[in-house]
């Protein structure tokens, strides 16, 4: 437990692991299996997405593809076969949805818009905005994944530490000091916080080194969820930045 003025309550981590909710989903409970699929949904459909758009379909298509493949997994209990000692939960769900892609949407054979499928609450119009926005026409399909798979585990790192910040009363701190974090820790100076929130510049010093510290344990355990063996860890993080940084 953190006792110090400036750092928040480390936040129970989340209980289960990615692969257990691939398994969870695939299992006969559909209680269960909707809560699962839910989490998954939530986590890693704007990646999928991303990835199905650069395949050549439109915005449409891809929206239509995207929750025809978490109904499937539902429905169908797709995700039987997930065998967690075979590797990365990201490589995992990009070749369910590659083999997805291949088996269950060809022309008019298949369910169209408004068919009898499960619709899941995916917001598409925000996704579309943020695909067209990003500059990313020169990667392939497989690389744009990646590198929103990426972007995915950093959002979920972060809106993790602004909730322990703010369920702390520090939420004003973290607002100010977040961008200490990344490439915008030059738009506003140490000085400049300290004097806003009237703290000490040594004061604010170390409380963002408390920030970066814990923010490198989050995102380490948010990595720990999509990787069968713990020892991957370190391996994964460093393909993280390797993403994001071409």
């Amino acid at each position: 437990m953190l006792n110090s003025k400036d750092s928040p309550p480390q936040s129970q981590r989340f209980a289960t692991t990615n692969w257990s909710v691939v398994l969870a989903a695939s299992g006969a409970d559909s209680s269960n299996a909707a809560v699962a699929l839910s989490v998954l949904c939530e986590r890693y459909w704007y990646p999928l997405y991303a990835f199905v758009r650069r395949k050549g379909y439109d915005s449409t298509d891809a929206q239509d593809l995207t929750q025809a493949f978490f109904a499937m997994v539902l429905e169908k209990h797709s995700f039987s076969v997930a065998d967690p000692a075979r590797g990365r939960f990201r490589s995992f769900l990009l070749s369910a949805l590659n083999n997805f892609l291949m088996n269950h949407w060809r022309g008019a054979s298949t369910q169209k818009r408004g068919g009898n499928q499960l619709l899941l609450s995916l917001n598409f119009h925000d996704a579309e905005e943020r695909y067209t926005a990003e500059p990313s026409h020169q990667l392939t399909a497989e690389r744009i994944y990646d590198r929103k798979w990426a972007l995915t585990l950093l959002d979920t790192a972060m809106v993790k530490l602004s909730d322990e910040y703010t369920d702390a009363g520090k939420s004003r701190l973290f607002s100010r000091i977040k961008c200490r974090l990344g490439g915008d820790e030059h738009s506003i100076s140490i000085r400049e916080i300290a004097e806003d929130l009237q703290m000490t510049e040594g004061a604010v010093k170390v409380s963002v080194h408390r920030l970066r510290r814990r923010y490198r344990d989050v995102l380490r355990n948010e990595i720990a969820e999509t990787v069968a063996d713990l020892a991957d860890v370190d391996d994964e993080l460093r393909t993280l930045f390797e993403l994001l940084g071409n």
